[in-house]
């Protein structure tokens, strides 16, 4: 698969992902929506990682002549969505909300913030 293919799929799975985390946090915790827009808000983020690690990185330094170090947020992801999960299965929402909390932050906000930098796809897209 094309890296141009890899990078629209990873579009087409954090953007749902961006909308319906920032949903399911300003919403009521507990209810039928929350669970659901959560259970989808996390495939959503697994798909989203699991498919970044699958594109090589072509801005910055590198380990093993594939992975900068953003991809720390896509093992980030892989690592808090299923801790997360088990989390609220055994009824351990402190842990639960953390994690998550943490996930949108990082793997939303600051990993998705640093999409916007000099040479990325979106810093072209919306300042070139």
């Amino acid at each position: 698969m094309s890296y141009l293919t890899l990078m629209y799929l990873h579009l087409a799975t954090v953007v749902p992902s961006f909308v319906i985390g920032t949903l399911v946090l300003l919403i009521k915790k507990g209810t039928k929506i929350h669970v659901v827009l959560g259970r989808v808000y996390m495939i959503l983020m697994l798909i989203t990682a699991a498919i970044t690690l699958f594109m090589p990185a072509d801005v910055g330094p590198t380990i093993f002549n594939h992975f900068g170090w953003i991809y720390s947020f896509s093992f980030l992801t892989l690592y808090t969505v299923p801790t997360a999960y088990l989390a609220i299965k055994k009824g351990n929402v402190k842990a639960h909300k953390r994690k998550m909390i943490l996930l949108y932050f990082g793997a939303i906000i600051i990993a998705g913030g640093f999409t916007f930098t000099p040479g990325r796809y979106l810093y072209n897209l919306f300042f070139s």
